[in-house]
């Protein structure tokens, strides 16, 4: 463990990107801030930053406990930020919306329905008139 790492990396190693070129892209991106301002890849981090993420649909708000240049297990990772308690109850919130607010009888939720899908919304449909 050092004293700061770079924030691209922190991210790879705390496991909220699968590569460290998505994590680097996702803080060119701007949808990586460090104490509240948009960053460089390069920006060092130190414990007790605030960093705020958004990967995907889900938005963390995170306090920096400890610093890693490696990647290890989920443990490790999940040993290196705490959550704030408003990230974590927007967050949940965030993904109950989602999952409420899908069509009724799709299951997967992805881009297409599969089979099975299509015959669950045509049941719906005949059922309904």
């Amino acid at each position: 463990m050092t004293a700061s790492v770079r924030i691209d990396r922190w991210l790879w190693a705390a496991r909220f990107f699968k590569t460290r070129a998505a994590a680097t892209e996702a803080v060119l991106g701007g949808r990586v801030r460090l104490n509240g301002e948009r960053v460089k890849p390069a920006k060092h981090l130190h414990p007790a930053d605030i960093v705020q993420v958004k990967v995907g649909q889900a938005h963390w708000t995170i306090t920096v406990l400890e610093i890693a240049d490696k990647r290890g297990s989920a443990r490790i990772a999940a040993a290196l930020f705490e959550e704030t308690a408003e990230s974590m109850i927007e967050r949940k919130r965030g993904a109950e919306e989602r999952r409420l607010s899908r069509p009724p009888g799709t299951v997967t939720g992805g881009p297409r329905p599969t089979k099975q899908d299509r015959r669950r919304i045509e049941a719906l449909r005949r059922e309904r008139g």
